[in-house]
């Protein structure tokens, strides 16, 4: 397999189990201002069907301006991050949190200064994808 975000054909045909700890990589370079854990918990080209992954992000790194073609929730398990939709202005998110990207709509996210930020991603697939990547976060006061 290469990339952490290569995506499988579809998902499972029948129950699978995938325990804790098993399957943690590396996201791939050029996506994020610094390096990440990721674990792939679906994967699928599928129409429809969904992708998720748990990611473990160090303090001070935030994902690239990205989209999902059918929207995002990130859920986020542990620490303390921000999230930022295009045209607005960063905001602070907690364990526990929820967030709801629409479809299309170009954001990013990442961990706070100081604090590690863990979150659960579930993003369906359309046309074959579940994300598109842009460039780099460059705003006065959020590059990381």
């Amino acid at each position: 397999m290469g990339s952490a975000f290569d995506m499988q054909a579809s998902c499972p045909s029948s129950m699978t189990i995938l325990r804790a700890g098993e399957g943690i990589v590396a996201a791939p370079s050029g996506v994020s201002s610094g390096a990440f854990l990721v674990q792939p918990l679906l994967s699928s080209r599928r129409e429809g069907e969904m992708t998720a992954m748990r990611a473990f992000v160090p303090p001070g790194v935030c994902t690239h301006w990205h989209s999902h073609p059918r929207g995002q929730l990130l859920f986020v398990t542990e620490g303390v991050g921000f999230v930022q939709r295009e045209g607005s202005e960063p905001i602070e998110i907690r364990a526990g949190d929820a967030v709801w990207f629409a479809p299309g709509e170009r954001h990013w996210h990442g961990a706070a200064p100081t604090c590690p930020f863990h979150y659960l991603s579930v993003q369906p697939v359309m046309n074959g994808a579940a994300v598109e990547w842009f460039g780099p976060v460059e705003q006065e006061g959020v590059q990381r």
